[in-house]
């Protein structure tokens, strides 16, 4: 379910603007979070937001672990962030990393980290099946 307001004015709504009304739980952190990081990281971890956005509309953005991500169902979805010398996905899954091993040969991954640096981004497409295979796990009670 979404949390969207209609019509409201600075009135109605305590002097907040309507994207501030608008904005769901979590938004206006991780988009402080993103401001703070040096603009290749910016735009890695943005794509690696959107992507998760993209297959996962419902999910909630929030801060999962002490770094931005998405929940689903009350459960951690995915995460990323942003450090001095990598970015790293978290699909929260290590059997999801170990489904896609073989497309992921080119990173450095552990057992619950994908990291790469914003010059070898991870493809879209790649982000969207990890996503897509947390889902389901999720959605099976995992």
């Amino acid at each position: 379910m979404r949390d969207e307001a209609v019509g409201l004015s600075t009135a109605t709504s305590g002097g907040k603007s309507k994207e501030e009304v608008t904005m769901k739980p979590g938004k206006k952190e991780v988009d402080a979070y993103l401001v703070l990081q040096p603009e290749a990281f910016r735009r890695a971890l943005q794509t690696l937001r959107e992507a998760i956005q993209a297959v996962a509309p419902d999910a909630e953005e929030a801060f999962v672990y002490g770094v931005p991500g998405f929940r689903l169902e009350g459960k951690p979805l995915a995460c990323y962030a942003g450090f001095k010398s990598h970015c790293g996905f978290y699909p929260m899954s290590p059997a999801v990393i170990s489904l896609y091993a073989s497309e992921l040969k080119e990173y450095k991954v552990s057992k619950g980290t994908i990291r790469f640096q914003p010059g070898n981004m991870l493809p879209v497409r790649l982000i969207k099946k990890l996503v897509k295979a947390r889902m389901m796990e999720i959605r099976k009670g995992g």
